[in-house]
């Protein structure tokens, strides 16, 4: 069969310019053929050395996990030096009496900054509980409807629907749009929905974190009356929101503000105080706004830490310069990938896409694995995708520096991937490669 010749880019994966960032910037051209049956290359050369970035630490590796999530340094650095001691208390925050003044301070004071952050009015409480926001798919319908009350669920990706399913067990929950059979690649246009007129609330994942897929703006539920609530939980605190556009916002702590088991919740007062007779009183908003969070003994360190990260996050200026550094990381690896003409994709429509959760695929999925397995060698990790989605996934929440999304767009490993795939297709014009890889390689 006759060989077909095309190209591909040929430059550094994420390679940083003076004019732009990319993953790839064309530099020369590859032609290569294809074949239909199976083969195997050892692929093996050199490749000249690059200065490394300097990372923020050099015996700690750039996290890109979905969550639980990278914590800042700074964050992790002042926990420890408190964790044996907390500032004078002779005891950690680990042994302290939830009921004690001790840690009566540390969750007030973590409710007072998360309170500044966000701008929250007095007409909210702020709750911050256990179970994850898993739970909160029960919790919601179970505190602001009676069972036979209509709720609009609004699906773009696998929370959301996640939630309109729990919902279904306490409520009569109506999907007003789903984009699963897109794949879940965009947020519809608020115009053309058909919102009940009497359901007392609509539901929204704000940003869905396997696709990648963020809501830059907010729809009204068609009743009057009914109130919008929100899923926060992967790109909580990631900028500003009007809170009182919300009856209710919702968000895991383990992405962008703490380690995993806080869930905090941000509900309306006036929505508080009418569960259904079968709610678990663990799951009763009520029982926990009239005890300030401290029914039970709560995940104490875990509040304890997000209220380090809220410190953080207001020292840092607040959440309008947050959102600058995150549109600017996010710029960088959303630049790459539209420039590198296919070797790299993400589905996402433009207009949406994550500043948290930035999905990609190869032009070749072949190359995934030793995409992965490359990044891990320079200290870059838990860039694989969601298991239901495949691919590759780089979340870079506010806890991720910009040198770790720069060393990412800089490093070597597009170099190999273009050389496996040059060699493997076995009509390479370069007579040279500047690349070291030795690795079988099969493709079909």
């Amino acid at each position: 069969m006759a060989a077909t010749s095309f190209t591909t880019p040929n430059t550094a994966l994420l390679q940083k310019t003076h004019q732009s960032h990319a993953f790839l910037k064309p530099k020369s051209n590859l032609h290569y053929g294809t074949s239909r049956k199976p083969f195997s290359v050892c692929c093996s050369s050199t490749i000249q050395d690059r200065p490394s970035l300097q990372s923020q630490s050099q015996d700690r590796v750039f996290n890109f996990a979905a969550g639980p999530a990278t914590l800042p340094e700074n964050v992790l650095l002042k926990a420890q030096t408190e964790l044996y001691n907390w500032r004078g208390s002779g005891m950690s925050v680990m042994e302290m009496s939830h009921r004690g003044k001790d840690f009566r301070s540390i969750i007030e004071k973590a409710e007072a900054d998360l309170r500044a952050l966000l701008n929250i009015s007095e007409d909210y409480a702020v709750l911050f509980l256990q179970g994850g926001a898993t739970t909160q798919f029960a919790s919601v319908p179970l505190n602001l409807c009676q069972p036979d009350d209509t709720v609009d669920y609004l699906v773009t990706g696998s929370w959301g629907d996640k939630a309109f399913k729990e919902a279904k067990k306490y409520c009569k929950p109506k999907v007003v749009w789903n984009g699963k059979s897109e794949n879940y690649v965009r947020v519809p246009s608020f115009d053309g929905l058909e919102l009940s007129p009497n359901a007392k609330y609509l539901h929204i994942c704000a940003n869905e974190t396997i696709y990648g897929v963020e809501f830059k703006d907010y729809p009204l539920p068609g009743n009057p009356n009914g109130v919008l609530v929100a899923d926060m939980s992967s790109n909580f605190c990631s900028k500003p929101v009007d809170v009182s556009k919300f009856g209710l916002i919702y968000a895991g702590a383990q992405k962008n503000v703490g380690p995993s088991g806080v869930c905090i919740v941000i509900v309306r007062k006036d929505l508080i105080g009418n569960a259904q007779e079968i709610t678990p009183v663990m799951l009763d908003y009520k029982i926990h706004a009239d005890n300030n969070s401290l029914y039970n003994t709560p995940p104490c360190f875990g509040i304890y830490m997000c209220g380090l990260v809220f410190e953080d996050l207001l020292e840092q200026g607040g959440l309008k310069e947050v959102e600058k550094k995150n549109e600017k990381k996010a710029g960088i690896l959303y630049n790459a990938i539209d420039e590198s003409k296919g070797f790299y994709r993400c589905p996402v429509e433009k207009s949406v896409r994550s500043l948290m959760n930035v999905p990609f695929t190869l032009e070749k999925s072949e190359l995934e694995a030793v995409f992965l397995k490359e990044a891990e060698k320079e200290k870059m990790v838990q860039l694989k995708g969601h298991r239901s989605v495949g691919g590759m996934r780089a979340s870079i929440y506010n806890a991720m520096p910009l040198a770790g999304v720069e060393k990412l767009d800089s490093s070597t490993i597009n170099d190999k991937l273009q050389a496996i795939m040059c060699f493997c297709m076995g009509n390479c014009s370069e007579s040279s490669q500047t690349v070291k890889f030795s690795k079988i390689f099969v493709i079909d």
